[in-house]
């Protein structure tokens, strides 16, 4: 995260001297209390201004009221964090807000709204400033409605059940709460999400309890224990039947289904107990004390919310020959809970060591089903990767999201890298990754020192710098056939 260092204060200036002469093995002067605001954004490469300098979130505590058909929702975030500066007025991200009143550590706060580059940015100036690494409390109270337009992207999803779910990735959670919006940030979680009756809430985590209210509506209380950036929120009101189960270690399974429909959904997200098993037995033990599967029909993408994968329901059909080729996106979506969500980007531009892991798992998955041929996907994927390079960048230096580069790129450099350091080796590096890592950030330079680290082999730097930051695909290991396409 992006900081300021306040300016070192001189005390005693020297009385009679026009130049004063530092004096060898003086003690260093005391660092004085200098605050000033936090930046307002972290530099991201391709998200300069998302997030915000001068403190790091440790907790999130979000009170959502959400009225379904209406779309209108009241919301209280409690933000507990640490300045990592001295402090006269912080920024938080927001997008199509009304702020009714901001507080810091219990103390009214001024504030200000402003337009920023993917949303709003709202500056919080506290009655007092604050001194570096102080542990503080923001609370701010907000209303607005689901359809409000935004200067953003929205990350609101809708149903013809007239609720909502949740999409935050990559910046649109300030559509949802007042946030410090960079993956960067990883904080704790609590949930208390309303729902009126014939609805249920979901969040991220356990669910802790129901609390009745006399109107027949009920608030939902969840813990998520284990950090998550705020790009993998998971919340959601929605006409939807929860489906319980386990997975073979004994981890508590929950899924969310449309009403009506849990006969059709029982038996697909019943495959999540083997894909799983078959993660583990390449990763270890799952990161998070539960997961599960909520498909929803306003949603036609697939999303890794941590413990809570967001999918449409368009994706669950067999393909022609009646294969069920789904589970593929299922483990696609399962895997990036280890790659991305436990062991989560300090910035987007190193979003392949999401994306890849989970193309290349995904396609070995279905090798093994009988579906595909690993080869055969990575064959096409090098024929066209250096066209890619060229107008969308390498896989480690994309020039935005959602391009294959980070996606089948980034699965080919994990095959050219299994590919020269055989599968083994490989399979250590991988495991190795996600529990050396567990609960952190990581950028592709400590990837390269990981793989070095754990094979002892230094040629592996370059290699992986050509494959990741190279113009053009160094020759395929095993392959020297393989050619870009003309």
């Amino acid at each position: 995260m992006t900081t300021r260092r306040g300016v070192l204060q001189v005390a005693g200036a020297a009385v009679a001297a026009a130049v004063t002469v530092p004096v060898v093995g003086a003690p260093a002067l005391a660092r004085g209390f200098d605050p000033q605001p936090g930046s307002s954004g972290v530099g991201d490469p391709l998200y300069p201004t998302l997030g915000n300098g001068g403190y790091q979130v440790t907790h999130y505590d979000l009170t959502f009221d959400f009225t379904p058909v209406t779309y209108d929702f009241t919301g209280t975030v409690r933000i507990s964090a640490r300045a990592t500066q001295d402090l006269s007025a912080f920024n938080l991200d927001t997008d199509g807000h009304t702020i009714d009143a901001v507080t810091v550590d219990g103390r009214s706060a001024r504030w200000d709204l402003s337009a920023g580059s993917s949303g709003q940015e709202l500056t919080v100036t506290p009655a007092d400033p604050l001194h570096n690494d102080r542990p503080f409390t923001v609370e701010v109270r907000y209303r607005g409605n689901g359809k409000a337009a935004r200067l953003g992207l929205t990350g609101w999803v809708f149903g013809s059940d007239g609720g909502f779910a949740s999409a935050a990735q990559s910046s649109r959670a300030d559509t949802f709460l007042p946030c410090n919006d960079t993956p960067s940030s990883k904080a704790t979680w609590t949930f208390h999400i309303s729902a009126p009756a014939g609805y249920v809430a979901a969040a991220n985590g356990e669910l802790l309890r129901k609390s009745p209210r006399p109107d027949g509506s009920a608030v939902w209380h969840f813990a998520l224990r284990e950090r998550m950036p705020t790009e993998l929120l998971g919340i959601a009101v929605v006409k939807g039947t929860y489906l319980y189960g386990s997975s073979r270690t004994g981890l508590p399974l929950r899924h969310i289904v449309p009403q009506g429909l849990e006969d059709t959904y029982a038996p697909i997200v019943a495959r999540t107990a083997d894909h799983l098993a078959w993660l583990e037995a390449k990763f270890g033990r799952f990161p998070f004390s539960t997961y599960g599967l909520h498909i929803y029909g306003g949603y036609t993408d697939a999303l890794e919310n941590q413990t809570l994968t967001l999918m449409g329901t368009n994706w669950f059909k067999p393909n022609a020959t009646g294969n069920p080729t789904y589970e593929n996106t299922m483990v696609h979506e399962l895997t990036h809970q280890w790659f991305g969500d436990s062991v989560t980007p300090h910035d987007w531009q190193q979003a392949w060591l999401n994306e890849g892991p989970a193309t290349y798992y995904a396609a070995v998955y279905s090798e093994e089903r009988g579906w595909s041929v690993v080869a055969d996907k990575m064959k096409s994927t090098y024929e066209k990767l250096d066209a890619v390079r060229a107008a969308d960048g390498p896989p480690g230096l994309p020039e935005g999201l959602g391009g294959s580069n980070i996606y089948d790129g980034g699965a080919l450099v994990l095959y050219a890298l299994n590919q020269q350091v055989g599968q083994r080796t490989f399979d250590r590096i991988m495991r190795a990754w996600v529990q050396r890592f567990k609960d952190s950030t990581y950028t592709s330079e400590q990837f390269i020192r990981h793989t070095v680290s754990v094979t002892g082999d230094r040629t592996l730097d370059r290699f992986l710098r050509d494959w990741l930051f190279g113009a053009t695909n160094p020759p395929m290991p095993g392959h020297p056939d393989w050619k870009a396409a003309a």
